[in-house]
């Protein structure tokens, strides 16, 4: 009795359209860029060799490489979503696996912080935030995107450079813009922990009742890339600004992280506010430290224009 391959062979060598098919796909393989190039570097591959191996090309071909093809993690095109494939080549047999793509490590980087710091949420419109989406003509904006955007361009995980201090008023698109940073800082993978001010500061007064202080102040000292959003926005009291804010910022400061910020106030406004604290006492001297240690890691630049929340 025949086998089922030898029927198939069989089959395959007798089906002149499949056959047709099939030299197309080989013909058009061979002479794709990429695989080209994989067999350019391994000449000593026969025929035989490409034939036996031509449905793992295949299959690398069509498959998304560094999320290049896929617009988010949620619409990943590739078999394994979250993963993108190598290819590699020993004894003339080709060989595939598939890793963790950027997006996935971010995402799971992210899962694993917001299961321990609750209050880690961005609003939808700041996870899709894009840089296409600025508006640069308005003169008042333009400095600051153009900030953005070279910090953008020079930073890298192994080079310091300072974050940015954006403040201005209500609506004029700070926050979307820190998304936007955040989201291309992520194409470079590069994490990027983003909090609201008022939340973090619930976040860690509520930390005092199961003693994870220590532990969540571990992350937001060592993620990096930390964006702090609308600083200022409440009185702080003595011991917030002085053992969490400060300590966090005098650790990045150190070990030369960067801080990206967003106010209604400027560097000099921001000192008189911190300067009382909730119980109405004047320290002048503790918030000019808190001051300081920002101008350390984040460069101030004013960001204006129209309230967009009013259109």
């Amino acid at each position: 009795m025949e086998s089922i391959q030898e029927s198939l062979k069989k089959w395959m060598r007798d089906n002149k359209n499949f056959q047709e098919n099939y030299n197309k796909i080989k013909n058009a393989l061979i002479h794709d860029p990429e695989i080209e190039g994989i067999l350019r570097e391994n000449p000593e591959m026969s025929d035989q060799d490409i034939n036996r191996n031509l449905m793992k090309f295949y299959e690398y071909k069509t498959q998304s490489k560094n999320c290049a093809d896929c617009p988010s993690l949620e619409k990943c095109i590739n078999i394994l979503p979250g993963y993108t494939p190598h290819l590699s080549v020993e004894s003339n047999d080709v060989h595939l696996a598939y890793e963790k793509c950027y997006k996935k490590e971010i995402h799971e980087d992210q899962n694993r912080r917001q299961s321990l710091v609750k209050s880690l949420y961005m609003p939808k419109d700041i996870l899709e935030a894009s840089f296409d989406n600025l508006d640069r003509h308005e003169e008042t904006r333009y400095e600051a995107i153009r900030e953005a955007a070279s910090y953008i361009q020079n930073i890298s995980s192994e080079q310091f450079e300072k974050g940015l201090y954006f403040y201005g008023p209500f609506g004029v698109g700070k926050t979307y813009l820190l998304g936007a940073i955040a989201n291309k800082l992520a194409e470079k993978r590069i994490s990027t922990m983003l909090i609201y001010m008022p939340e973090f500061v619930r976040e860690m007064k509520s930390s005092l009742k199961d003693d994870s202080v220590n532990k969540k102040m571990e992350e937001f000292k060592k993620v990096q890339v930390l964006m702090i959003d609308d600083i200022g926005a409440e009185s702080l009291s003595a011991w917030f600004r002085d053992e969490i804010l400060g300590s966090i910022l005098q650790y990045r400061m150190m070990e030369r992280l960067p801080v990206f910020f967003t106010s209604n106030y400027s560097l000099k406004q921001l000192e008189h506010h911190l300067a009382t604290s909730t119980r109405g006492d004047t320290e002048e001297v503790k918030a000019g430290r808190i001051i300081e240690r920002i101008k350390q890691v984040s460069k101030e630049v004013s960001l204006f224009g129209i309230n967009r929340r009013d259109l």
